[in-house]
């Protein structure tokens, strides 16, 4: 593309500058057009009509204002809109001139059709591919290096502006073009010499040329990560955009040289750079130079690798950084060192890797669109297993990206455009190729993947199809004509199959996406499914008919091994997982408990001393020292032992040349080794591999693994069936994995079990018992964590091992939660309206009080309110956790502060996110709509109460509800009033079954159950039963954990062993007849109506459960918070000065105050028995300054001489605010003393508390 001349309007910063583009071309429009726009503008608008002015204003929204500077109608985008005391105020950006301006609403006009026919003439630009940097100094190594920033430098933006004010003409090439940002190399005229503006700031050390995330990953990805990806196929021109920065080009001269490809225009930059840096690299820079000019550009589309690298080491030799010159041998070192490592990879058959998109066997049509999609090119396990799916051979692929789709949609796309191969299929409607997803979700993703990318291909008109237990639905589905390709389910495949079994007579591809979890979830169904398909491809008219097996996943199995013996024929395996690999080639896994200081004994007791064959061993260790002390102790042992580490190079070559000689029988060599030294070694037929270090990660551990792939079994060799009467050791192959697991390593004991259970090797009973104890730890820190959603809606977690959630019930914790006066109901049946659905069973919404809706009560008094406009008080400053008022669709609502952005994201309208307290939603609004809430909207708590549906569960194994069936239950009962009977209640859930919706027909007299929610569910098809759900949920109540820290907990464990008074006979279903407890033990509070534990069993254990009580708060340390506390004539306040804290609640009594949170692993309690009587239902706890802030309503209107009954050396009085009331307040002045106490352990306490003479504050 030829340059176009632009003149710049405004700068913002290098990647972001508005221009005018000048002269003729597809951007621009003649200048006398836009001149008689704007005069026919100012003529129209002048008039001041009324039917031009705007109904509504909303962001983004395209109109005319009126520009106070330039004295005329302008276009104009409202960016923002900003309530002031009498008017609006909107920041317009004038897009035919790139500014910002305030406009009132009055000066604001609908933009009429005719003036928006010509484009916005501001453009706005940014520089193609470069990227701000900054200098980061360590002042602890006394160095400095230049680091990529998330902005740009002012130092950068200045010279910038500076160097386009002293320009005589600017020009830009245009790259590409991304939403409304073009991307171009800028180049500027200075004194007749020009000068590539993105090169310039590059060399000046302002920039670096880099490329996109994705872009790096993919190519960090490939096996030549620094090949260009170029298509020969495409016409358009490819220009190295680093030659712009040569002196001769830079004088407007073009070398002769300086073709379109590749080669010439390489071959001319190895020269030039060999004359210009050869002195001062004193002959280091052929290999660098090679390394740097393998990479090409394409206009419109970024296809460069590592530009980063190459374009800031041709750079280097023009502008050398005084920062870095010591390390360019450094770079040629770690450059020569990723070309030769090749990733370790297994095959079961010799495949040609395709490492480059221009190289693969895909449509050409379907690389261009993979490139539109900015993807780079074949990662390692692409690059291996495209070839034999795109040629319609049956395969295997097993990679740590083994859930990635695109490992075999391109090349199963690219196979079915060859429609000649399936002529002799009958001439019917039905699939070609079949694609089995392990779940809904993920076959949604593969489906909109086909149709993305199927765009390329002939019309294959891909069909999704998910059912369920509904009969009726799987015989009335009808395939469009011309379908070739089905996404679906195991389960949703089968039922199909029972009513169209003729449907895939012309089946061909069979595609198993996750293989090893749709194998683990789903084995009977897949392998009923093989068996169908075997049978299809064998009737004699599909004999010239392909017939292609592809299977993909993360983990081998044996399942898949019989898979591929059974199913495949001479299928391509590639495995580059090395630590699945391992499984694979049958290697024996070895694991050996022991402590960090047995290791040197253990280790010798497993080598074998006098094998029968010859045995080569490698040990691993993790440092230089290890090395030497492992050496040491073998070679101590009369074993041939050699040694490599990276202080020892020079001593590679002798070790390799050691362990390649011929070994005879019942020789043992062992090499003790660094890991850093595997890849300049290339072993591959070591016999045992032995972890003395446990590996840094799975990647390091799988490396380790490949160092004895030559002897893996190869799987797919036929085997007698005197196999099965063979020893253990023969069973396995020659190679054996032996890893040292210490206390030291205890984190990742859970891997290492979950490993060796996939393995199916033997496990140490002392492995299962250690990693019992380490679930039980991880459990125990889990306190904060909210419980497993999983373990609520269904009453199982399926991975509890690594599920971050708690999965313990916890007496404190789950304790029912206030809502009013009251807490939440335990027991009865309720009143409920669903306000958010989460999905199927699970919502958010409040419990409606028949006698007294406070929540409705408030409501009102918050429309009065904010009705008033002088009441609606924008914020300035927002703060974590604080409440605000929201107005939303004609309603008011209270919500929380859950994060705001940080301070260098903020702009001057930024985004919060919130949480609606009283309907359980949350989401994203801006600061200026929230406004400040009154205290006494504040005092009544959160309304929102989570409601499961019990009892019933997605069907096929599903986590997920279907969205189907959570859209229909959405639009069922959002907003409607339900009745439900509760079954269990923890904390803020409820557990409810049935939960139907009651009509009540007035002329009758009398209601009908419209509904039941569990039953409109199952009649869909889409759940299924699950009986043991409040079961499960019943044995963890039973067995609650036990906050013996908290003083409450124990207080009211004392009080639930006491006789109760009597209580009326009451009917179970009857909401009206749940009476008050005055005191319930925690172990009723969780079980609700379900309980079967009486108060004679409370007395009689209760001697066992205070003790256990007792040794538990030994163990665990409570804090007692220090707290600050003033006082008016009607109100207590009171600080808590403990910051970011999380989980906290305030429970307020007549007489007292209980307040519990949680900061960082510390948890802090404060039980207060105050001086007098307050007020507990107008008494609220709200976070200011990220500090929780106790307001206490006085019962009666006076001073109080003291806050608590008995001295607390962690209370004090905050004289910050003495002075407001020093005549009326009974405090003699000079009296007091404020203790600044750190948070203390209650013992702790009570011996300060008793040994103190000082007055408390109090």
């Amino acid at each position: 593309m030829k340059m176009i001349e632009v003149l710049i309007l405004k700068i913002e910063d290098p990647g972001c500058f508005w221009v005018i583009i000048k002269g003729c071309g597809p951007f621009v429009d003649s200048e006398m057009e836009y001149k008689k726009l704007h005069t026919e503008m100012n003529q129209f608008y002048n008039r001041d009509m009324e039917e031009v002015k705007p109904l509504t204003l909303e962001e983004g929204q395209v109109c005319v204002v009126f520009c106070q500077e330039l004295k005329c109608w302008c276009r104009a985008v409202v960016k923002s809109i900003l309530f002031c005391a009498d008017h609006y105020l909107t920041e317009c950006f004038l897009v035919d001139y790139a500014k910002y301006i305030p406009v009132k609403t009055k000066n604001i006009r609908v933009a009429v059709e005719a003036f928006m026919q010509l484009p916005y003439r501001a453009k706005k630009f940014r520089l193609y591919c470069t990227k701000p940097v900054t200098l980061r100094i360590d002042f602890c190594e006394d160095a400095a290096e230049i680091v990529p920033a998330k902005r740009w430098d002012s130092a950068a933006i200045q010279y910038f502006q500076n160097l386009l004010k002293g320009t005589t003409q600017i020009e830009a090439k245009l790259c590409a073009i991304e939403d409304d940002n073009f991307d171009v190399y800028l180049y500027v005229t200075i004194k007749d010499e020009k000068v590539c503006v993105n090169d310039d700031l590059v060399a000046k050390n302002f920039a670096s040329y880099a490329v996109t995330k994705e872009d790096t990953v993919n190519s960090a990805k490939s096996q030549k990560p620094w090949s260009s990806l170029s298509l020969k196929s495409s016409p358009e021109k490819v220009i190295n955009p680093a030659l712009a920065l040569w002196p001769m080009l830079m004088q407007g001269k073009v070398h002769n040289n300086l073709e379109t490809g590749d080669d010439a225009s390489n071959s001319f930059l190895e020269k030039t750079c060999k004359k210009i840096a050869a002195p001062a690299l004193n002959g280091k820079t052929e290999s660098t130079v090679r390394a740097t000019v393998g990479f090409s550009f394409k206009e419109n589309i970024n296809i460069s690798a590592q530009p980063t690298v190459q374009v800031n080491r041709l750079l280097q030799f023009l502008n050398p950084d005084p920062l870095k010159t010591d390390d360019i041998h450094y770079e040629q070192q770690e450059f020569q060192k990723i070309i030769t490592e090749q990733p370790p990879i297994v095959l079961s058959n010799k495949i040609e890797p395709r490492s480059t998109l221009e190289t693969t066997p895909l449509l050409v049509d379907l690389k261009k669109e993979l490139l539109r999609n900015k993807f780079l090119g074949p990662n390692l396990t692409e690059s291996y297993c495209w070839p034999p799916i795109a040629r319609g051979c049956d395969s295997v692929v097993i990679s740590h990206d083994g859930n990635d789709p695109l490992l075999y949609i391109p090349p199963v796309l690219t196979f079915l455009q060859s429609g000649s191969c399936y002529k002799s299929l009958p001439t019917r409607n039905g699939p070609i190729a079949l694609i089995i997803c392990p779940g809904w979700r993920k076959a949604q993703l593969v489906f909109e993947l086909l149709e993305k990318y199927g765009r390329c291909s002939r019309p294959l008109r891909p069909v999704l199809i998910l059912l369920g237990l509904n009969k009726e639905e799987a015989k009335n589905v009808k395939l469009q004509r011309g379908c070739e390709v089905i996404v679906t389910t195991p389960h949703s495949l089968l039922r199909l199959l029972e009513h169209h079994s003729l449907l895939f007579r012309r089946l061909c591809h069979l595609v198993f996406d996750e293989v090893d979890n749709l194998f683990s979830e789903a084995s009977k169904q897949i392998f009923s499914i093989l068996e169908y398909y075997k049978k299809t491809i064998t009737v004699e008219e599909r004999e010239s008919a392909p017939h292609q097996i592809v299977a993909v996943g993360s983990h081998w199995s044996k399942h898949i091994e019989h898979l591929t013996k059974e199913f495949m024929n001479d299928p391509y395996i590639v495995i580059t997982a090395m630590e699945e690999a391992s499984i694979y080639g049958n290697v024996q896994q070895v694991v050996q408990l022991c402590l960090n200081c047995e290791r040197i004994s253990v280790l010798l007791q497993i080598l074998d001393f006098t094998p029968s064959k010859a045995q080569k061993t490698l040990i691993f260790t993790n440092s230089v020292d290890e090395t030497e002390m492992v050496y040491k102790a073998v070679k101590s042992s009369s074993i041939f032992c050699l040694k490599v580490h990276k202080e020892i190079e020079f001593h590679f070559k002798y070790a390799v040349e050691q362990w390649k000689k011929f070994f005879s029988s019942g020789t043992h060599v062992v090499l003790v080794l660094t890991d850093d030294c595997m890849p300049s070694l290339g072993i591959t037929d070591a016999t045992c591999v032995v972890h003395f270090s446990f590996p840094a990660s799975p990647r390091v551990f799988g490396a380790r693994l490949h160092s004895m792939s030559d002897n893996f079994q190869n799987v797919l060799q036929k085997t007698n069936t005197a196999t099965t009467l063979k020893s253990v050791d023969q069973v396995y192959s020659k190679a054996k994995s032996i890893l040292l697991l210490t206390e030291r390593n205890g984190c990742h004991a859970v891997g290492v079990l979950r490993y060796l259970e996939h393995t199916e090797a033997k496990i140490p009973p002392e492995l299962c018992d250690f990693t019992a104890g380490v679930l039980e730890a991880k459990e125990d820190m889990k306190l904060a964590r909210p419980l497993c959603q999983y373990l609520k809606r269904s009453g199982v977690c399926k991975n509890m091992r690594i599920c971050p959630n708690r999965h313990r019930v916890h007496l404190q914790i789950d304790l029912p939660q206030k809502m009013s006066d009251h807490t939440i109901p335990m027991a009865g049946c309720v009143t409920i309206v669903p306000l958010h659905i989460v999905d199927a069973t699970n919502y958010f919404g409040r419990i409606i009080d028949k006698q007294k809706d406070q929540y409705a009560i408030l409501a009102g008094e918050m429309i009065e309110y904010f009705e008033k406009a002088r009441n609606k008080v924008c914020v300035e400053m927002v703060e974590k956790l604080a409440l605000y008022g929201l107005h939303e669709e004609g309603l008011f609502h209270r919500v929380q502060v859950l994060e705001i952005p940080p301070k260098e994201e903020k702009c001057f309208f930024y985004n919060v996110t919130i949480r609606y307290i009283d309907e359980g939603r949350t989401g994203q609004v801006q600061v200026r709509q929230l406004f400040h809430l009154p205290t006494r909207f504040q005092i009544l708590p959160p309304q929102a109460v989570e409601f499961i549906v019990c009892r019933v569960k997605p069907i096929d194994n599903e986590i997920e509800w279907n969205p189907k069936v959570t859209r229909y239950i959405h639009h069922k009962i959002r907003g409607k009033p339900h009745e439900a009977k509760i079954v269990l209640a923890l904390g803020n859930t409820i557990w409810v079954e049935p939960m139907v919706r009651v009509t009540k027909l007035s002329d009758l007299k009398t209601s009908i159950n419209e509904y039941n929610i569990r039953s409109e569910i199952l009649s869909m098809g889409m759940g299924t039963d699950n009986p043991e759900h409040i079961k499960q949920l019943q044995k963890l109540c039973k067995h609650p954990k036990m906050l013996a820290v908290e003083e409450k907990t124990l207080q009211t464990l004392m009080l639930s062993f006491t006789p109760k008074r009597s209580v009326p006979e009451r009917d179970a279903d009857s909401p009206q007849s749940v009476p008050e407890r005055d005191v319930a033990s925690p172990h009723s509070l969780l079980m609700g109506e379900n309980s079967q534990m009486t108060l004679e069993n409370h007395q009689c254990d209760a001697p066992s459960e205070l003790k256990k009580a007792e040794e538990s708060t030994q163990h665990r340390k409570c804090f007692y918070p220090e707290i600050k506390w003033f006082q008016k004539e009607d109100i207590v306040t009171m600080k808590i000065k403990i910051r970011n804290i999380h989980d906290y609640k305030c429970e307020f009594f007549g007489d007292k105050v209980v307040f519990s949170a949680f900061s960082g692993d510390k948890f802090y309690v404060a039980d207060m028995e105050l001086h007098a009587n307050i007020l507990k239902g107008k008494s609220i706890c709200v976070i200011k300054n990220e500090e929780p802030v106790i307001i206490l309503a006085k019962d009666k209107k006076e001073f109080w001489s003291r806050l608590l009954k008995h001295k607390n050396p962690n209370v004090s009085f905050d004289f910050e605010h003495w002075e407001d009331f020093e005549d009326k307040s009974p405090f003699p002045v000079g009296a007091q003393k404020a203790y600044h106490s750190t948070a203390l352990i209650p013992e702790e306490m009570e011996e300060s508390s008793e040994d103190s003479g000082t007055e408390s504050d109090d």
